[in-house]
């Protein structure tokens, strides 16, 4: 503050704090022009090495001081902490339960073998492979193998091998068989003791459980890769196709941009997965159109796919009784055969499929022709219902069956070929009204009845939060890709 009236005294101060303030400005002046480089905020790159030496110094102390506390608090702290005063400790002998009597007769048969724990040889099963071929493979002979099936009520699972079941033998030092394990279904494994007299079978349960899985894929290039962008397996979509088969011709009314959710189970054995399980239900969403599956076993014990509505997706006909490649020619009233050279009506539809492929029954029915028929080579006709029939022409040869005999829907009637006048391995299929061709294509297929009430209720009931939770999946994603 600057004083208006100053005393001597004051004014006496003021001057000598003037004066000093000059001298100050002069010493700055005269560094300056000694010094013009020189700044308050000096660059660390061009200041002295002493000057950074004396800071790396400083700091490195600072660190050590850390560690030291670090190091030290915690073994402070431990060498003055009191332990609590000593607990009597009580001693209680539990016993076991026993085990079941086949367990103890088969592990007393490895012990008389003098042995605690088999030392297992895994086998596994490939195709083409009999039981009697592993044990060869194990160095024992038929007789090893026949006391294996004697030794058990139920031998079905050595009596009917698949490609990748698991064998495990133990095998003692002299090539004799102690021991074999093997599982008879999912949830049984069994294990036979061998001895010098006998065989005894153990029986263990093994755990199985169903977890439930959701998934959501939109087709860009094919059904196969979106099923596996949505964590699917191949098995598990084909499942996903066959239950909208009936509604959907996978193999030409597929668009990109389709979508489908659905709710599966897989089935896992002690923690680990063991295989595909089944669709539970299931929307698909083709060319605009919404379709949904519903897994319900009726009252009759069987189990189909259902719509909302109770009513059985499963047709009295399959759309295409054939896995095939392409379509090869469409029905027509008239175009150019490829064997006669002439314009003749095609009543059918040609599939081209690879020879020897399956061919299965579009409906439930009987045969009524099974053998060779002029252009058509070898043909089946079936008869459905009084007035529908389907026609199997150009067969490689027949499945077993014969005139008169009913088949179910689906099953196998022939395989595909080229006898007849056929210019390359196809299907030709016909379908008939009272006699008269239809398109198989575009015929409109009769359907099955729907649940009866009694039984509606019941298929509501459990369908409803099935339903909640596909609708659920399907929002949660349309609002993903908004």
């Amino acid at each position: 503050m600057i004083e208006l009236n100053p005393t001597p005294q004051n004014a006496h101060q003021i001057a000598r704090r003037q004066a000093a303030r000059r001298r100050a400005r002069l010493r700055l002046l005269k560094n300056r022009l000694r010094n013009p480089a020189w700044t308050f905020l000096r660059n660390v790159a061009v200041a002295p090495a002493s000057w950074r030496r004396e800071h790396w110094i400083l700091g490195g102390t600072a660190v050590m001081l850390t560690v030291l506390v670090g190091v030290i608090m915690p073994t402070f702290a431990s060498a003055t902490r009191s332990e609590p005063a000593g607990v009597a400790l009580t001693t209680l002998t539990l016993e076991l339960p026993p085990l079941p009597a086949e367990a103890d007769a088969a592990i007393a048969a490895l012990a008389a073998n003098g042995q605690n724990e088999p030392d297992w040889k895994i086998s596994r099963v490939k195709p083409g492979q009999s039981l009697s071929d592993i044990f060869r493979e194990q160095g024992l002979n038929a007789s090893d193998l026949q006391r294996a099936l004697d030794a058990q009520e139920d031998a079905s699972a050595l009596r009917r091998i698949r490609p990748g079941d698991e064998f495990a033998f133990d095998i003692a030092a002299d090539g004799s068989l102690t021991a074999l394990r093997f599982d008879r279904d999912e949830k049984t494994r069994v294990t036979l003791a061998f001895s010098a007299d006998k065989v005894a079978e153990s029986i263990e349960d093994r755990a199985v459980e169903r977890r439930v899985e959701v998934a959501h894929g939109v087709i860009t290039s094919s059904l196969f890769e979106a099923g596996d962008q949505a964590g699917m397996s191949d098995l598990m979509t084909l499942r996903l196709a066959n239950a909208f088969g009936y509604d959907i011709d996978f193999a030409q009314d597929l668009r990109q941009g389709d979508s489908f959710s659905v709710i599966y189970d897989e089935v896992y054995r002690e923690g680990e997965r063991l295989r595909a399980g089944d669709v539970i239900a299931a929307t698909f969403i083709n060319q605009g159109k919404r379709f949904t599956a519903i897994r319900y076993t009726n009252a009759k014990g069987e189990t189909l796919f259902y719509t909302e509505d109770g009513r059985p997706l499963r047709k009295a006909f399959l759309r295409t009784p054939v896995e095939f490649t392409r379509i090869s020619s469409k029905f027509s009233s008239g175009r150019m055969h490829p064997i006669l050279g002439k314009m003749r009506a095609h009543r059918g539809v040609d599939y081209a499929a690879p020879s020897g492929t399956p061919i299965r029954a579009a409906g439930a029915g009987k045969i009524v022709f099974r053998g060779r028929k002029g252009g058509y080579g070898n043909c089946v006709i079936l008869q459905h219902n009084g007035k529908f029939t389907t026609l199997y022409g150009h067969m490689s040869r027949f499945a077993a069956g014969k005139v008169g005999q009913r088949v179910s829907q689906g099953q196998v009637i022939g395989y595909v070929g080229m006898t007849g006048l056929a210019s390359g391995p196809h299907l030709h299929y016909e379908f008939r009204i009272d006699g008269k061709h239809r398109d198989p294509l575009t015929v409109t297929l009769p359907k099955e009845e729907p649940l009866p009430a009694t039984e509606l209720a019941r298929f509501s009931k459990g369908a409803a939060p099935l339903l909640a939770q596909l609708k659920l999946v399907d929002s949660v994603r349309l609002a993903r890709r908004n």
